[in-house]
């Protein structure tokens, strides 16, 4: 696909661009990625394809939501700084603002979303991640030992569901692309506009280490439930590898035993997570306005937003210098064809879990995901409007069934 550069965004473009995605952006994490690139490589021409694969893979190597830091760096790269914050305060302003509000009350008023809609919108992400796996193998495995590596790469995910597992196939993979990839071959690197410099990046990264240190030995001298909160939610983001569904069960585990929120309400919470759009990690919110001690409310979900996603942006303005130079260097470029391959391999294994086998449970799902992936591969048609179709489908069909 020919790619052409396109001018930076201003932070207002960016943030309706992303609210938009926040909006409409149901599935979780891995069809995150499937939107992320039809709007911004397909759609936008924001960067090219390998350069979209190869951010998913610093993304993968970082803790944190890497759906969000995808969305991150993508800000930064259009708007600076100003970018990144609109990015992220676009894509999670929905799910937060929805899940505060479910924790604020609205539990009270019973289900406010029919199981059939809900269903429909996990059918639809079965269609998103598959035209993503499509298009990324089509432009990044283009031959028959990269195909392989992308194949041994999802059965390496299927066989070894750890987290730790993702981040071996990872190594594994960069390891097998430079035995792949001949020095002589010429790679060509289309850099991302990053504007901050390695000494700055290696500033971000220190603060990332020193406030995961600091933080516990202040919450121990000064005893203040709000720094208590903000010391949990920081660490949940800062050490959790896997994405939104690894850290529900670690902040059950801060916050639960503690008694800061109840078993009920978390597990209602924990279901409503997963039926809002945008990223997982805003689950934190609802747990923020669900405290039985203060800070609660609208203040406890703001803190608890703010503090579980700062270690991501941190990491990711401190890897991005870095990344960037080291993505020009020869060898590097080399481990990152077999690292693309095996990134294409993950999102193949997550295509069949948990997206597959949490939504096609009976004939008439895959018939409607199967639609789906046709409006969207070939119709060409709007993500959102697939996304908003397939929900009516699911409604209609729960009605009819």
């Amino acid at each position: 696909m020919e790619h052409k550069k396109t001018t930076n965004q201003s932070a207002w473009s960016v943030f309706l661009i992303f609210l938009r995605l926040g909006l409409t952006s149901f599935g979780g994490p891995v069809a995150h990625l499937g939107y992320f690139r039809d709007e911004f490589v397909i759609r936008r021409q924001w960067l090219t394809e390998k350069n979209y694969a190869d951010l998913v893979a610093l993304c993968q190597f970082l803790p944190g939501p890497a759906s969000s830091q995808v969305g991150l760096a993508l800000g930064i790269s259009q708007a600076g700084y100003l970018g990144a914050f609109a990015a992220w305060l676009g894509f999670t302003l929905p799910s937060a603002f929805m899940l505060v509000g479910f924790a604020l009350g609205i539990a009270h008023h019973g289900d406010m979303m029919p199981l059939g809609v809900l269903h429909g919108l996990k059918v639809v992400a079965v269609a998103v991640v598959a035209q993503a796996v499509w298009g990324m193998a089509c432009n990044l495995c283009p031959d028959r030992q990269r195909v392989s590596l992308m194949a041994c790469s999802a059965c390496g995910m299927l066989f070894f569901t750890s987290v730790w597992a993702q981040v071996g196939v990872i190594i594994c993979a960069g390891l097998v692309g430079m035995l792949m990839v001949r020095p002589t071959t010429c790679v060509v690197h289309n850099p991302m506009s990053i504007s901050i410099s390695r000494r700055t990046g290696g500033i971000w990264i220190l603060l990332f280490i020193v406030l995961l240190v600091v933080l516990p030995t202040l919450t121990q001298l000064l005893s203040e439930q709000w720094l208590a909160m903000v010391d949990s939610f920081y660490r949940a983001g800062a050490l959790v590898f896997g994405g939104g569904h690894v850290v529900l069960p670690l902040l059950q585990a801060e916050v639960v035993p503690s008694g800061w929120v109840t078993n009920e309400a978390f597990l209602a919470g924990y279901g409503a997570a997963q039926a809002v759009p945008g990223p997982l990690f805003t689950f934190a919110a609802y747990l923020g306005a669900s405290m039985t001690q203060s800070p609660t409310g609208w203040l406890g979900g703001i803190l608890c937003l703010i503090a579980i996603f700062i270690p991501s942006f941190l990491l990711v303005a401190g890897a991005l210098p870095f990344w960037e130079q080291l993505r020009a260097n020869a060898k590097v470029q080399a481990a990152l064809t077999g690292i693309n391959a095996s990134v294409v391999g993950l999102l193949l294994a997550a295509l069949y879990q948990p997206v597959w086998s949490s939504a096609i449970q009976q004939p008439q799902d895959f018939a409607v995901a199967l639609v789906a992936f046709i409006a969207l591969m070939f119709w060409k048609l709007p993500p959102w409007l697939v996304v908003l179709s397939c929900g009516l489908i699911g409604w209609l069909l729960n009605i009819a069934l």
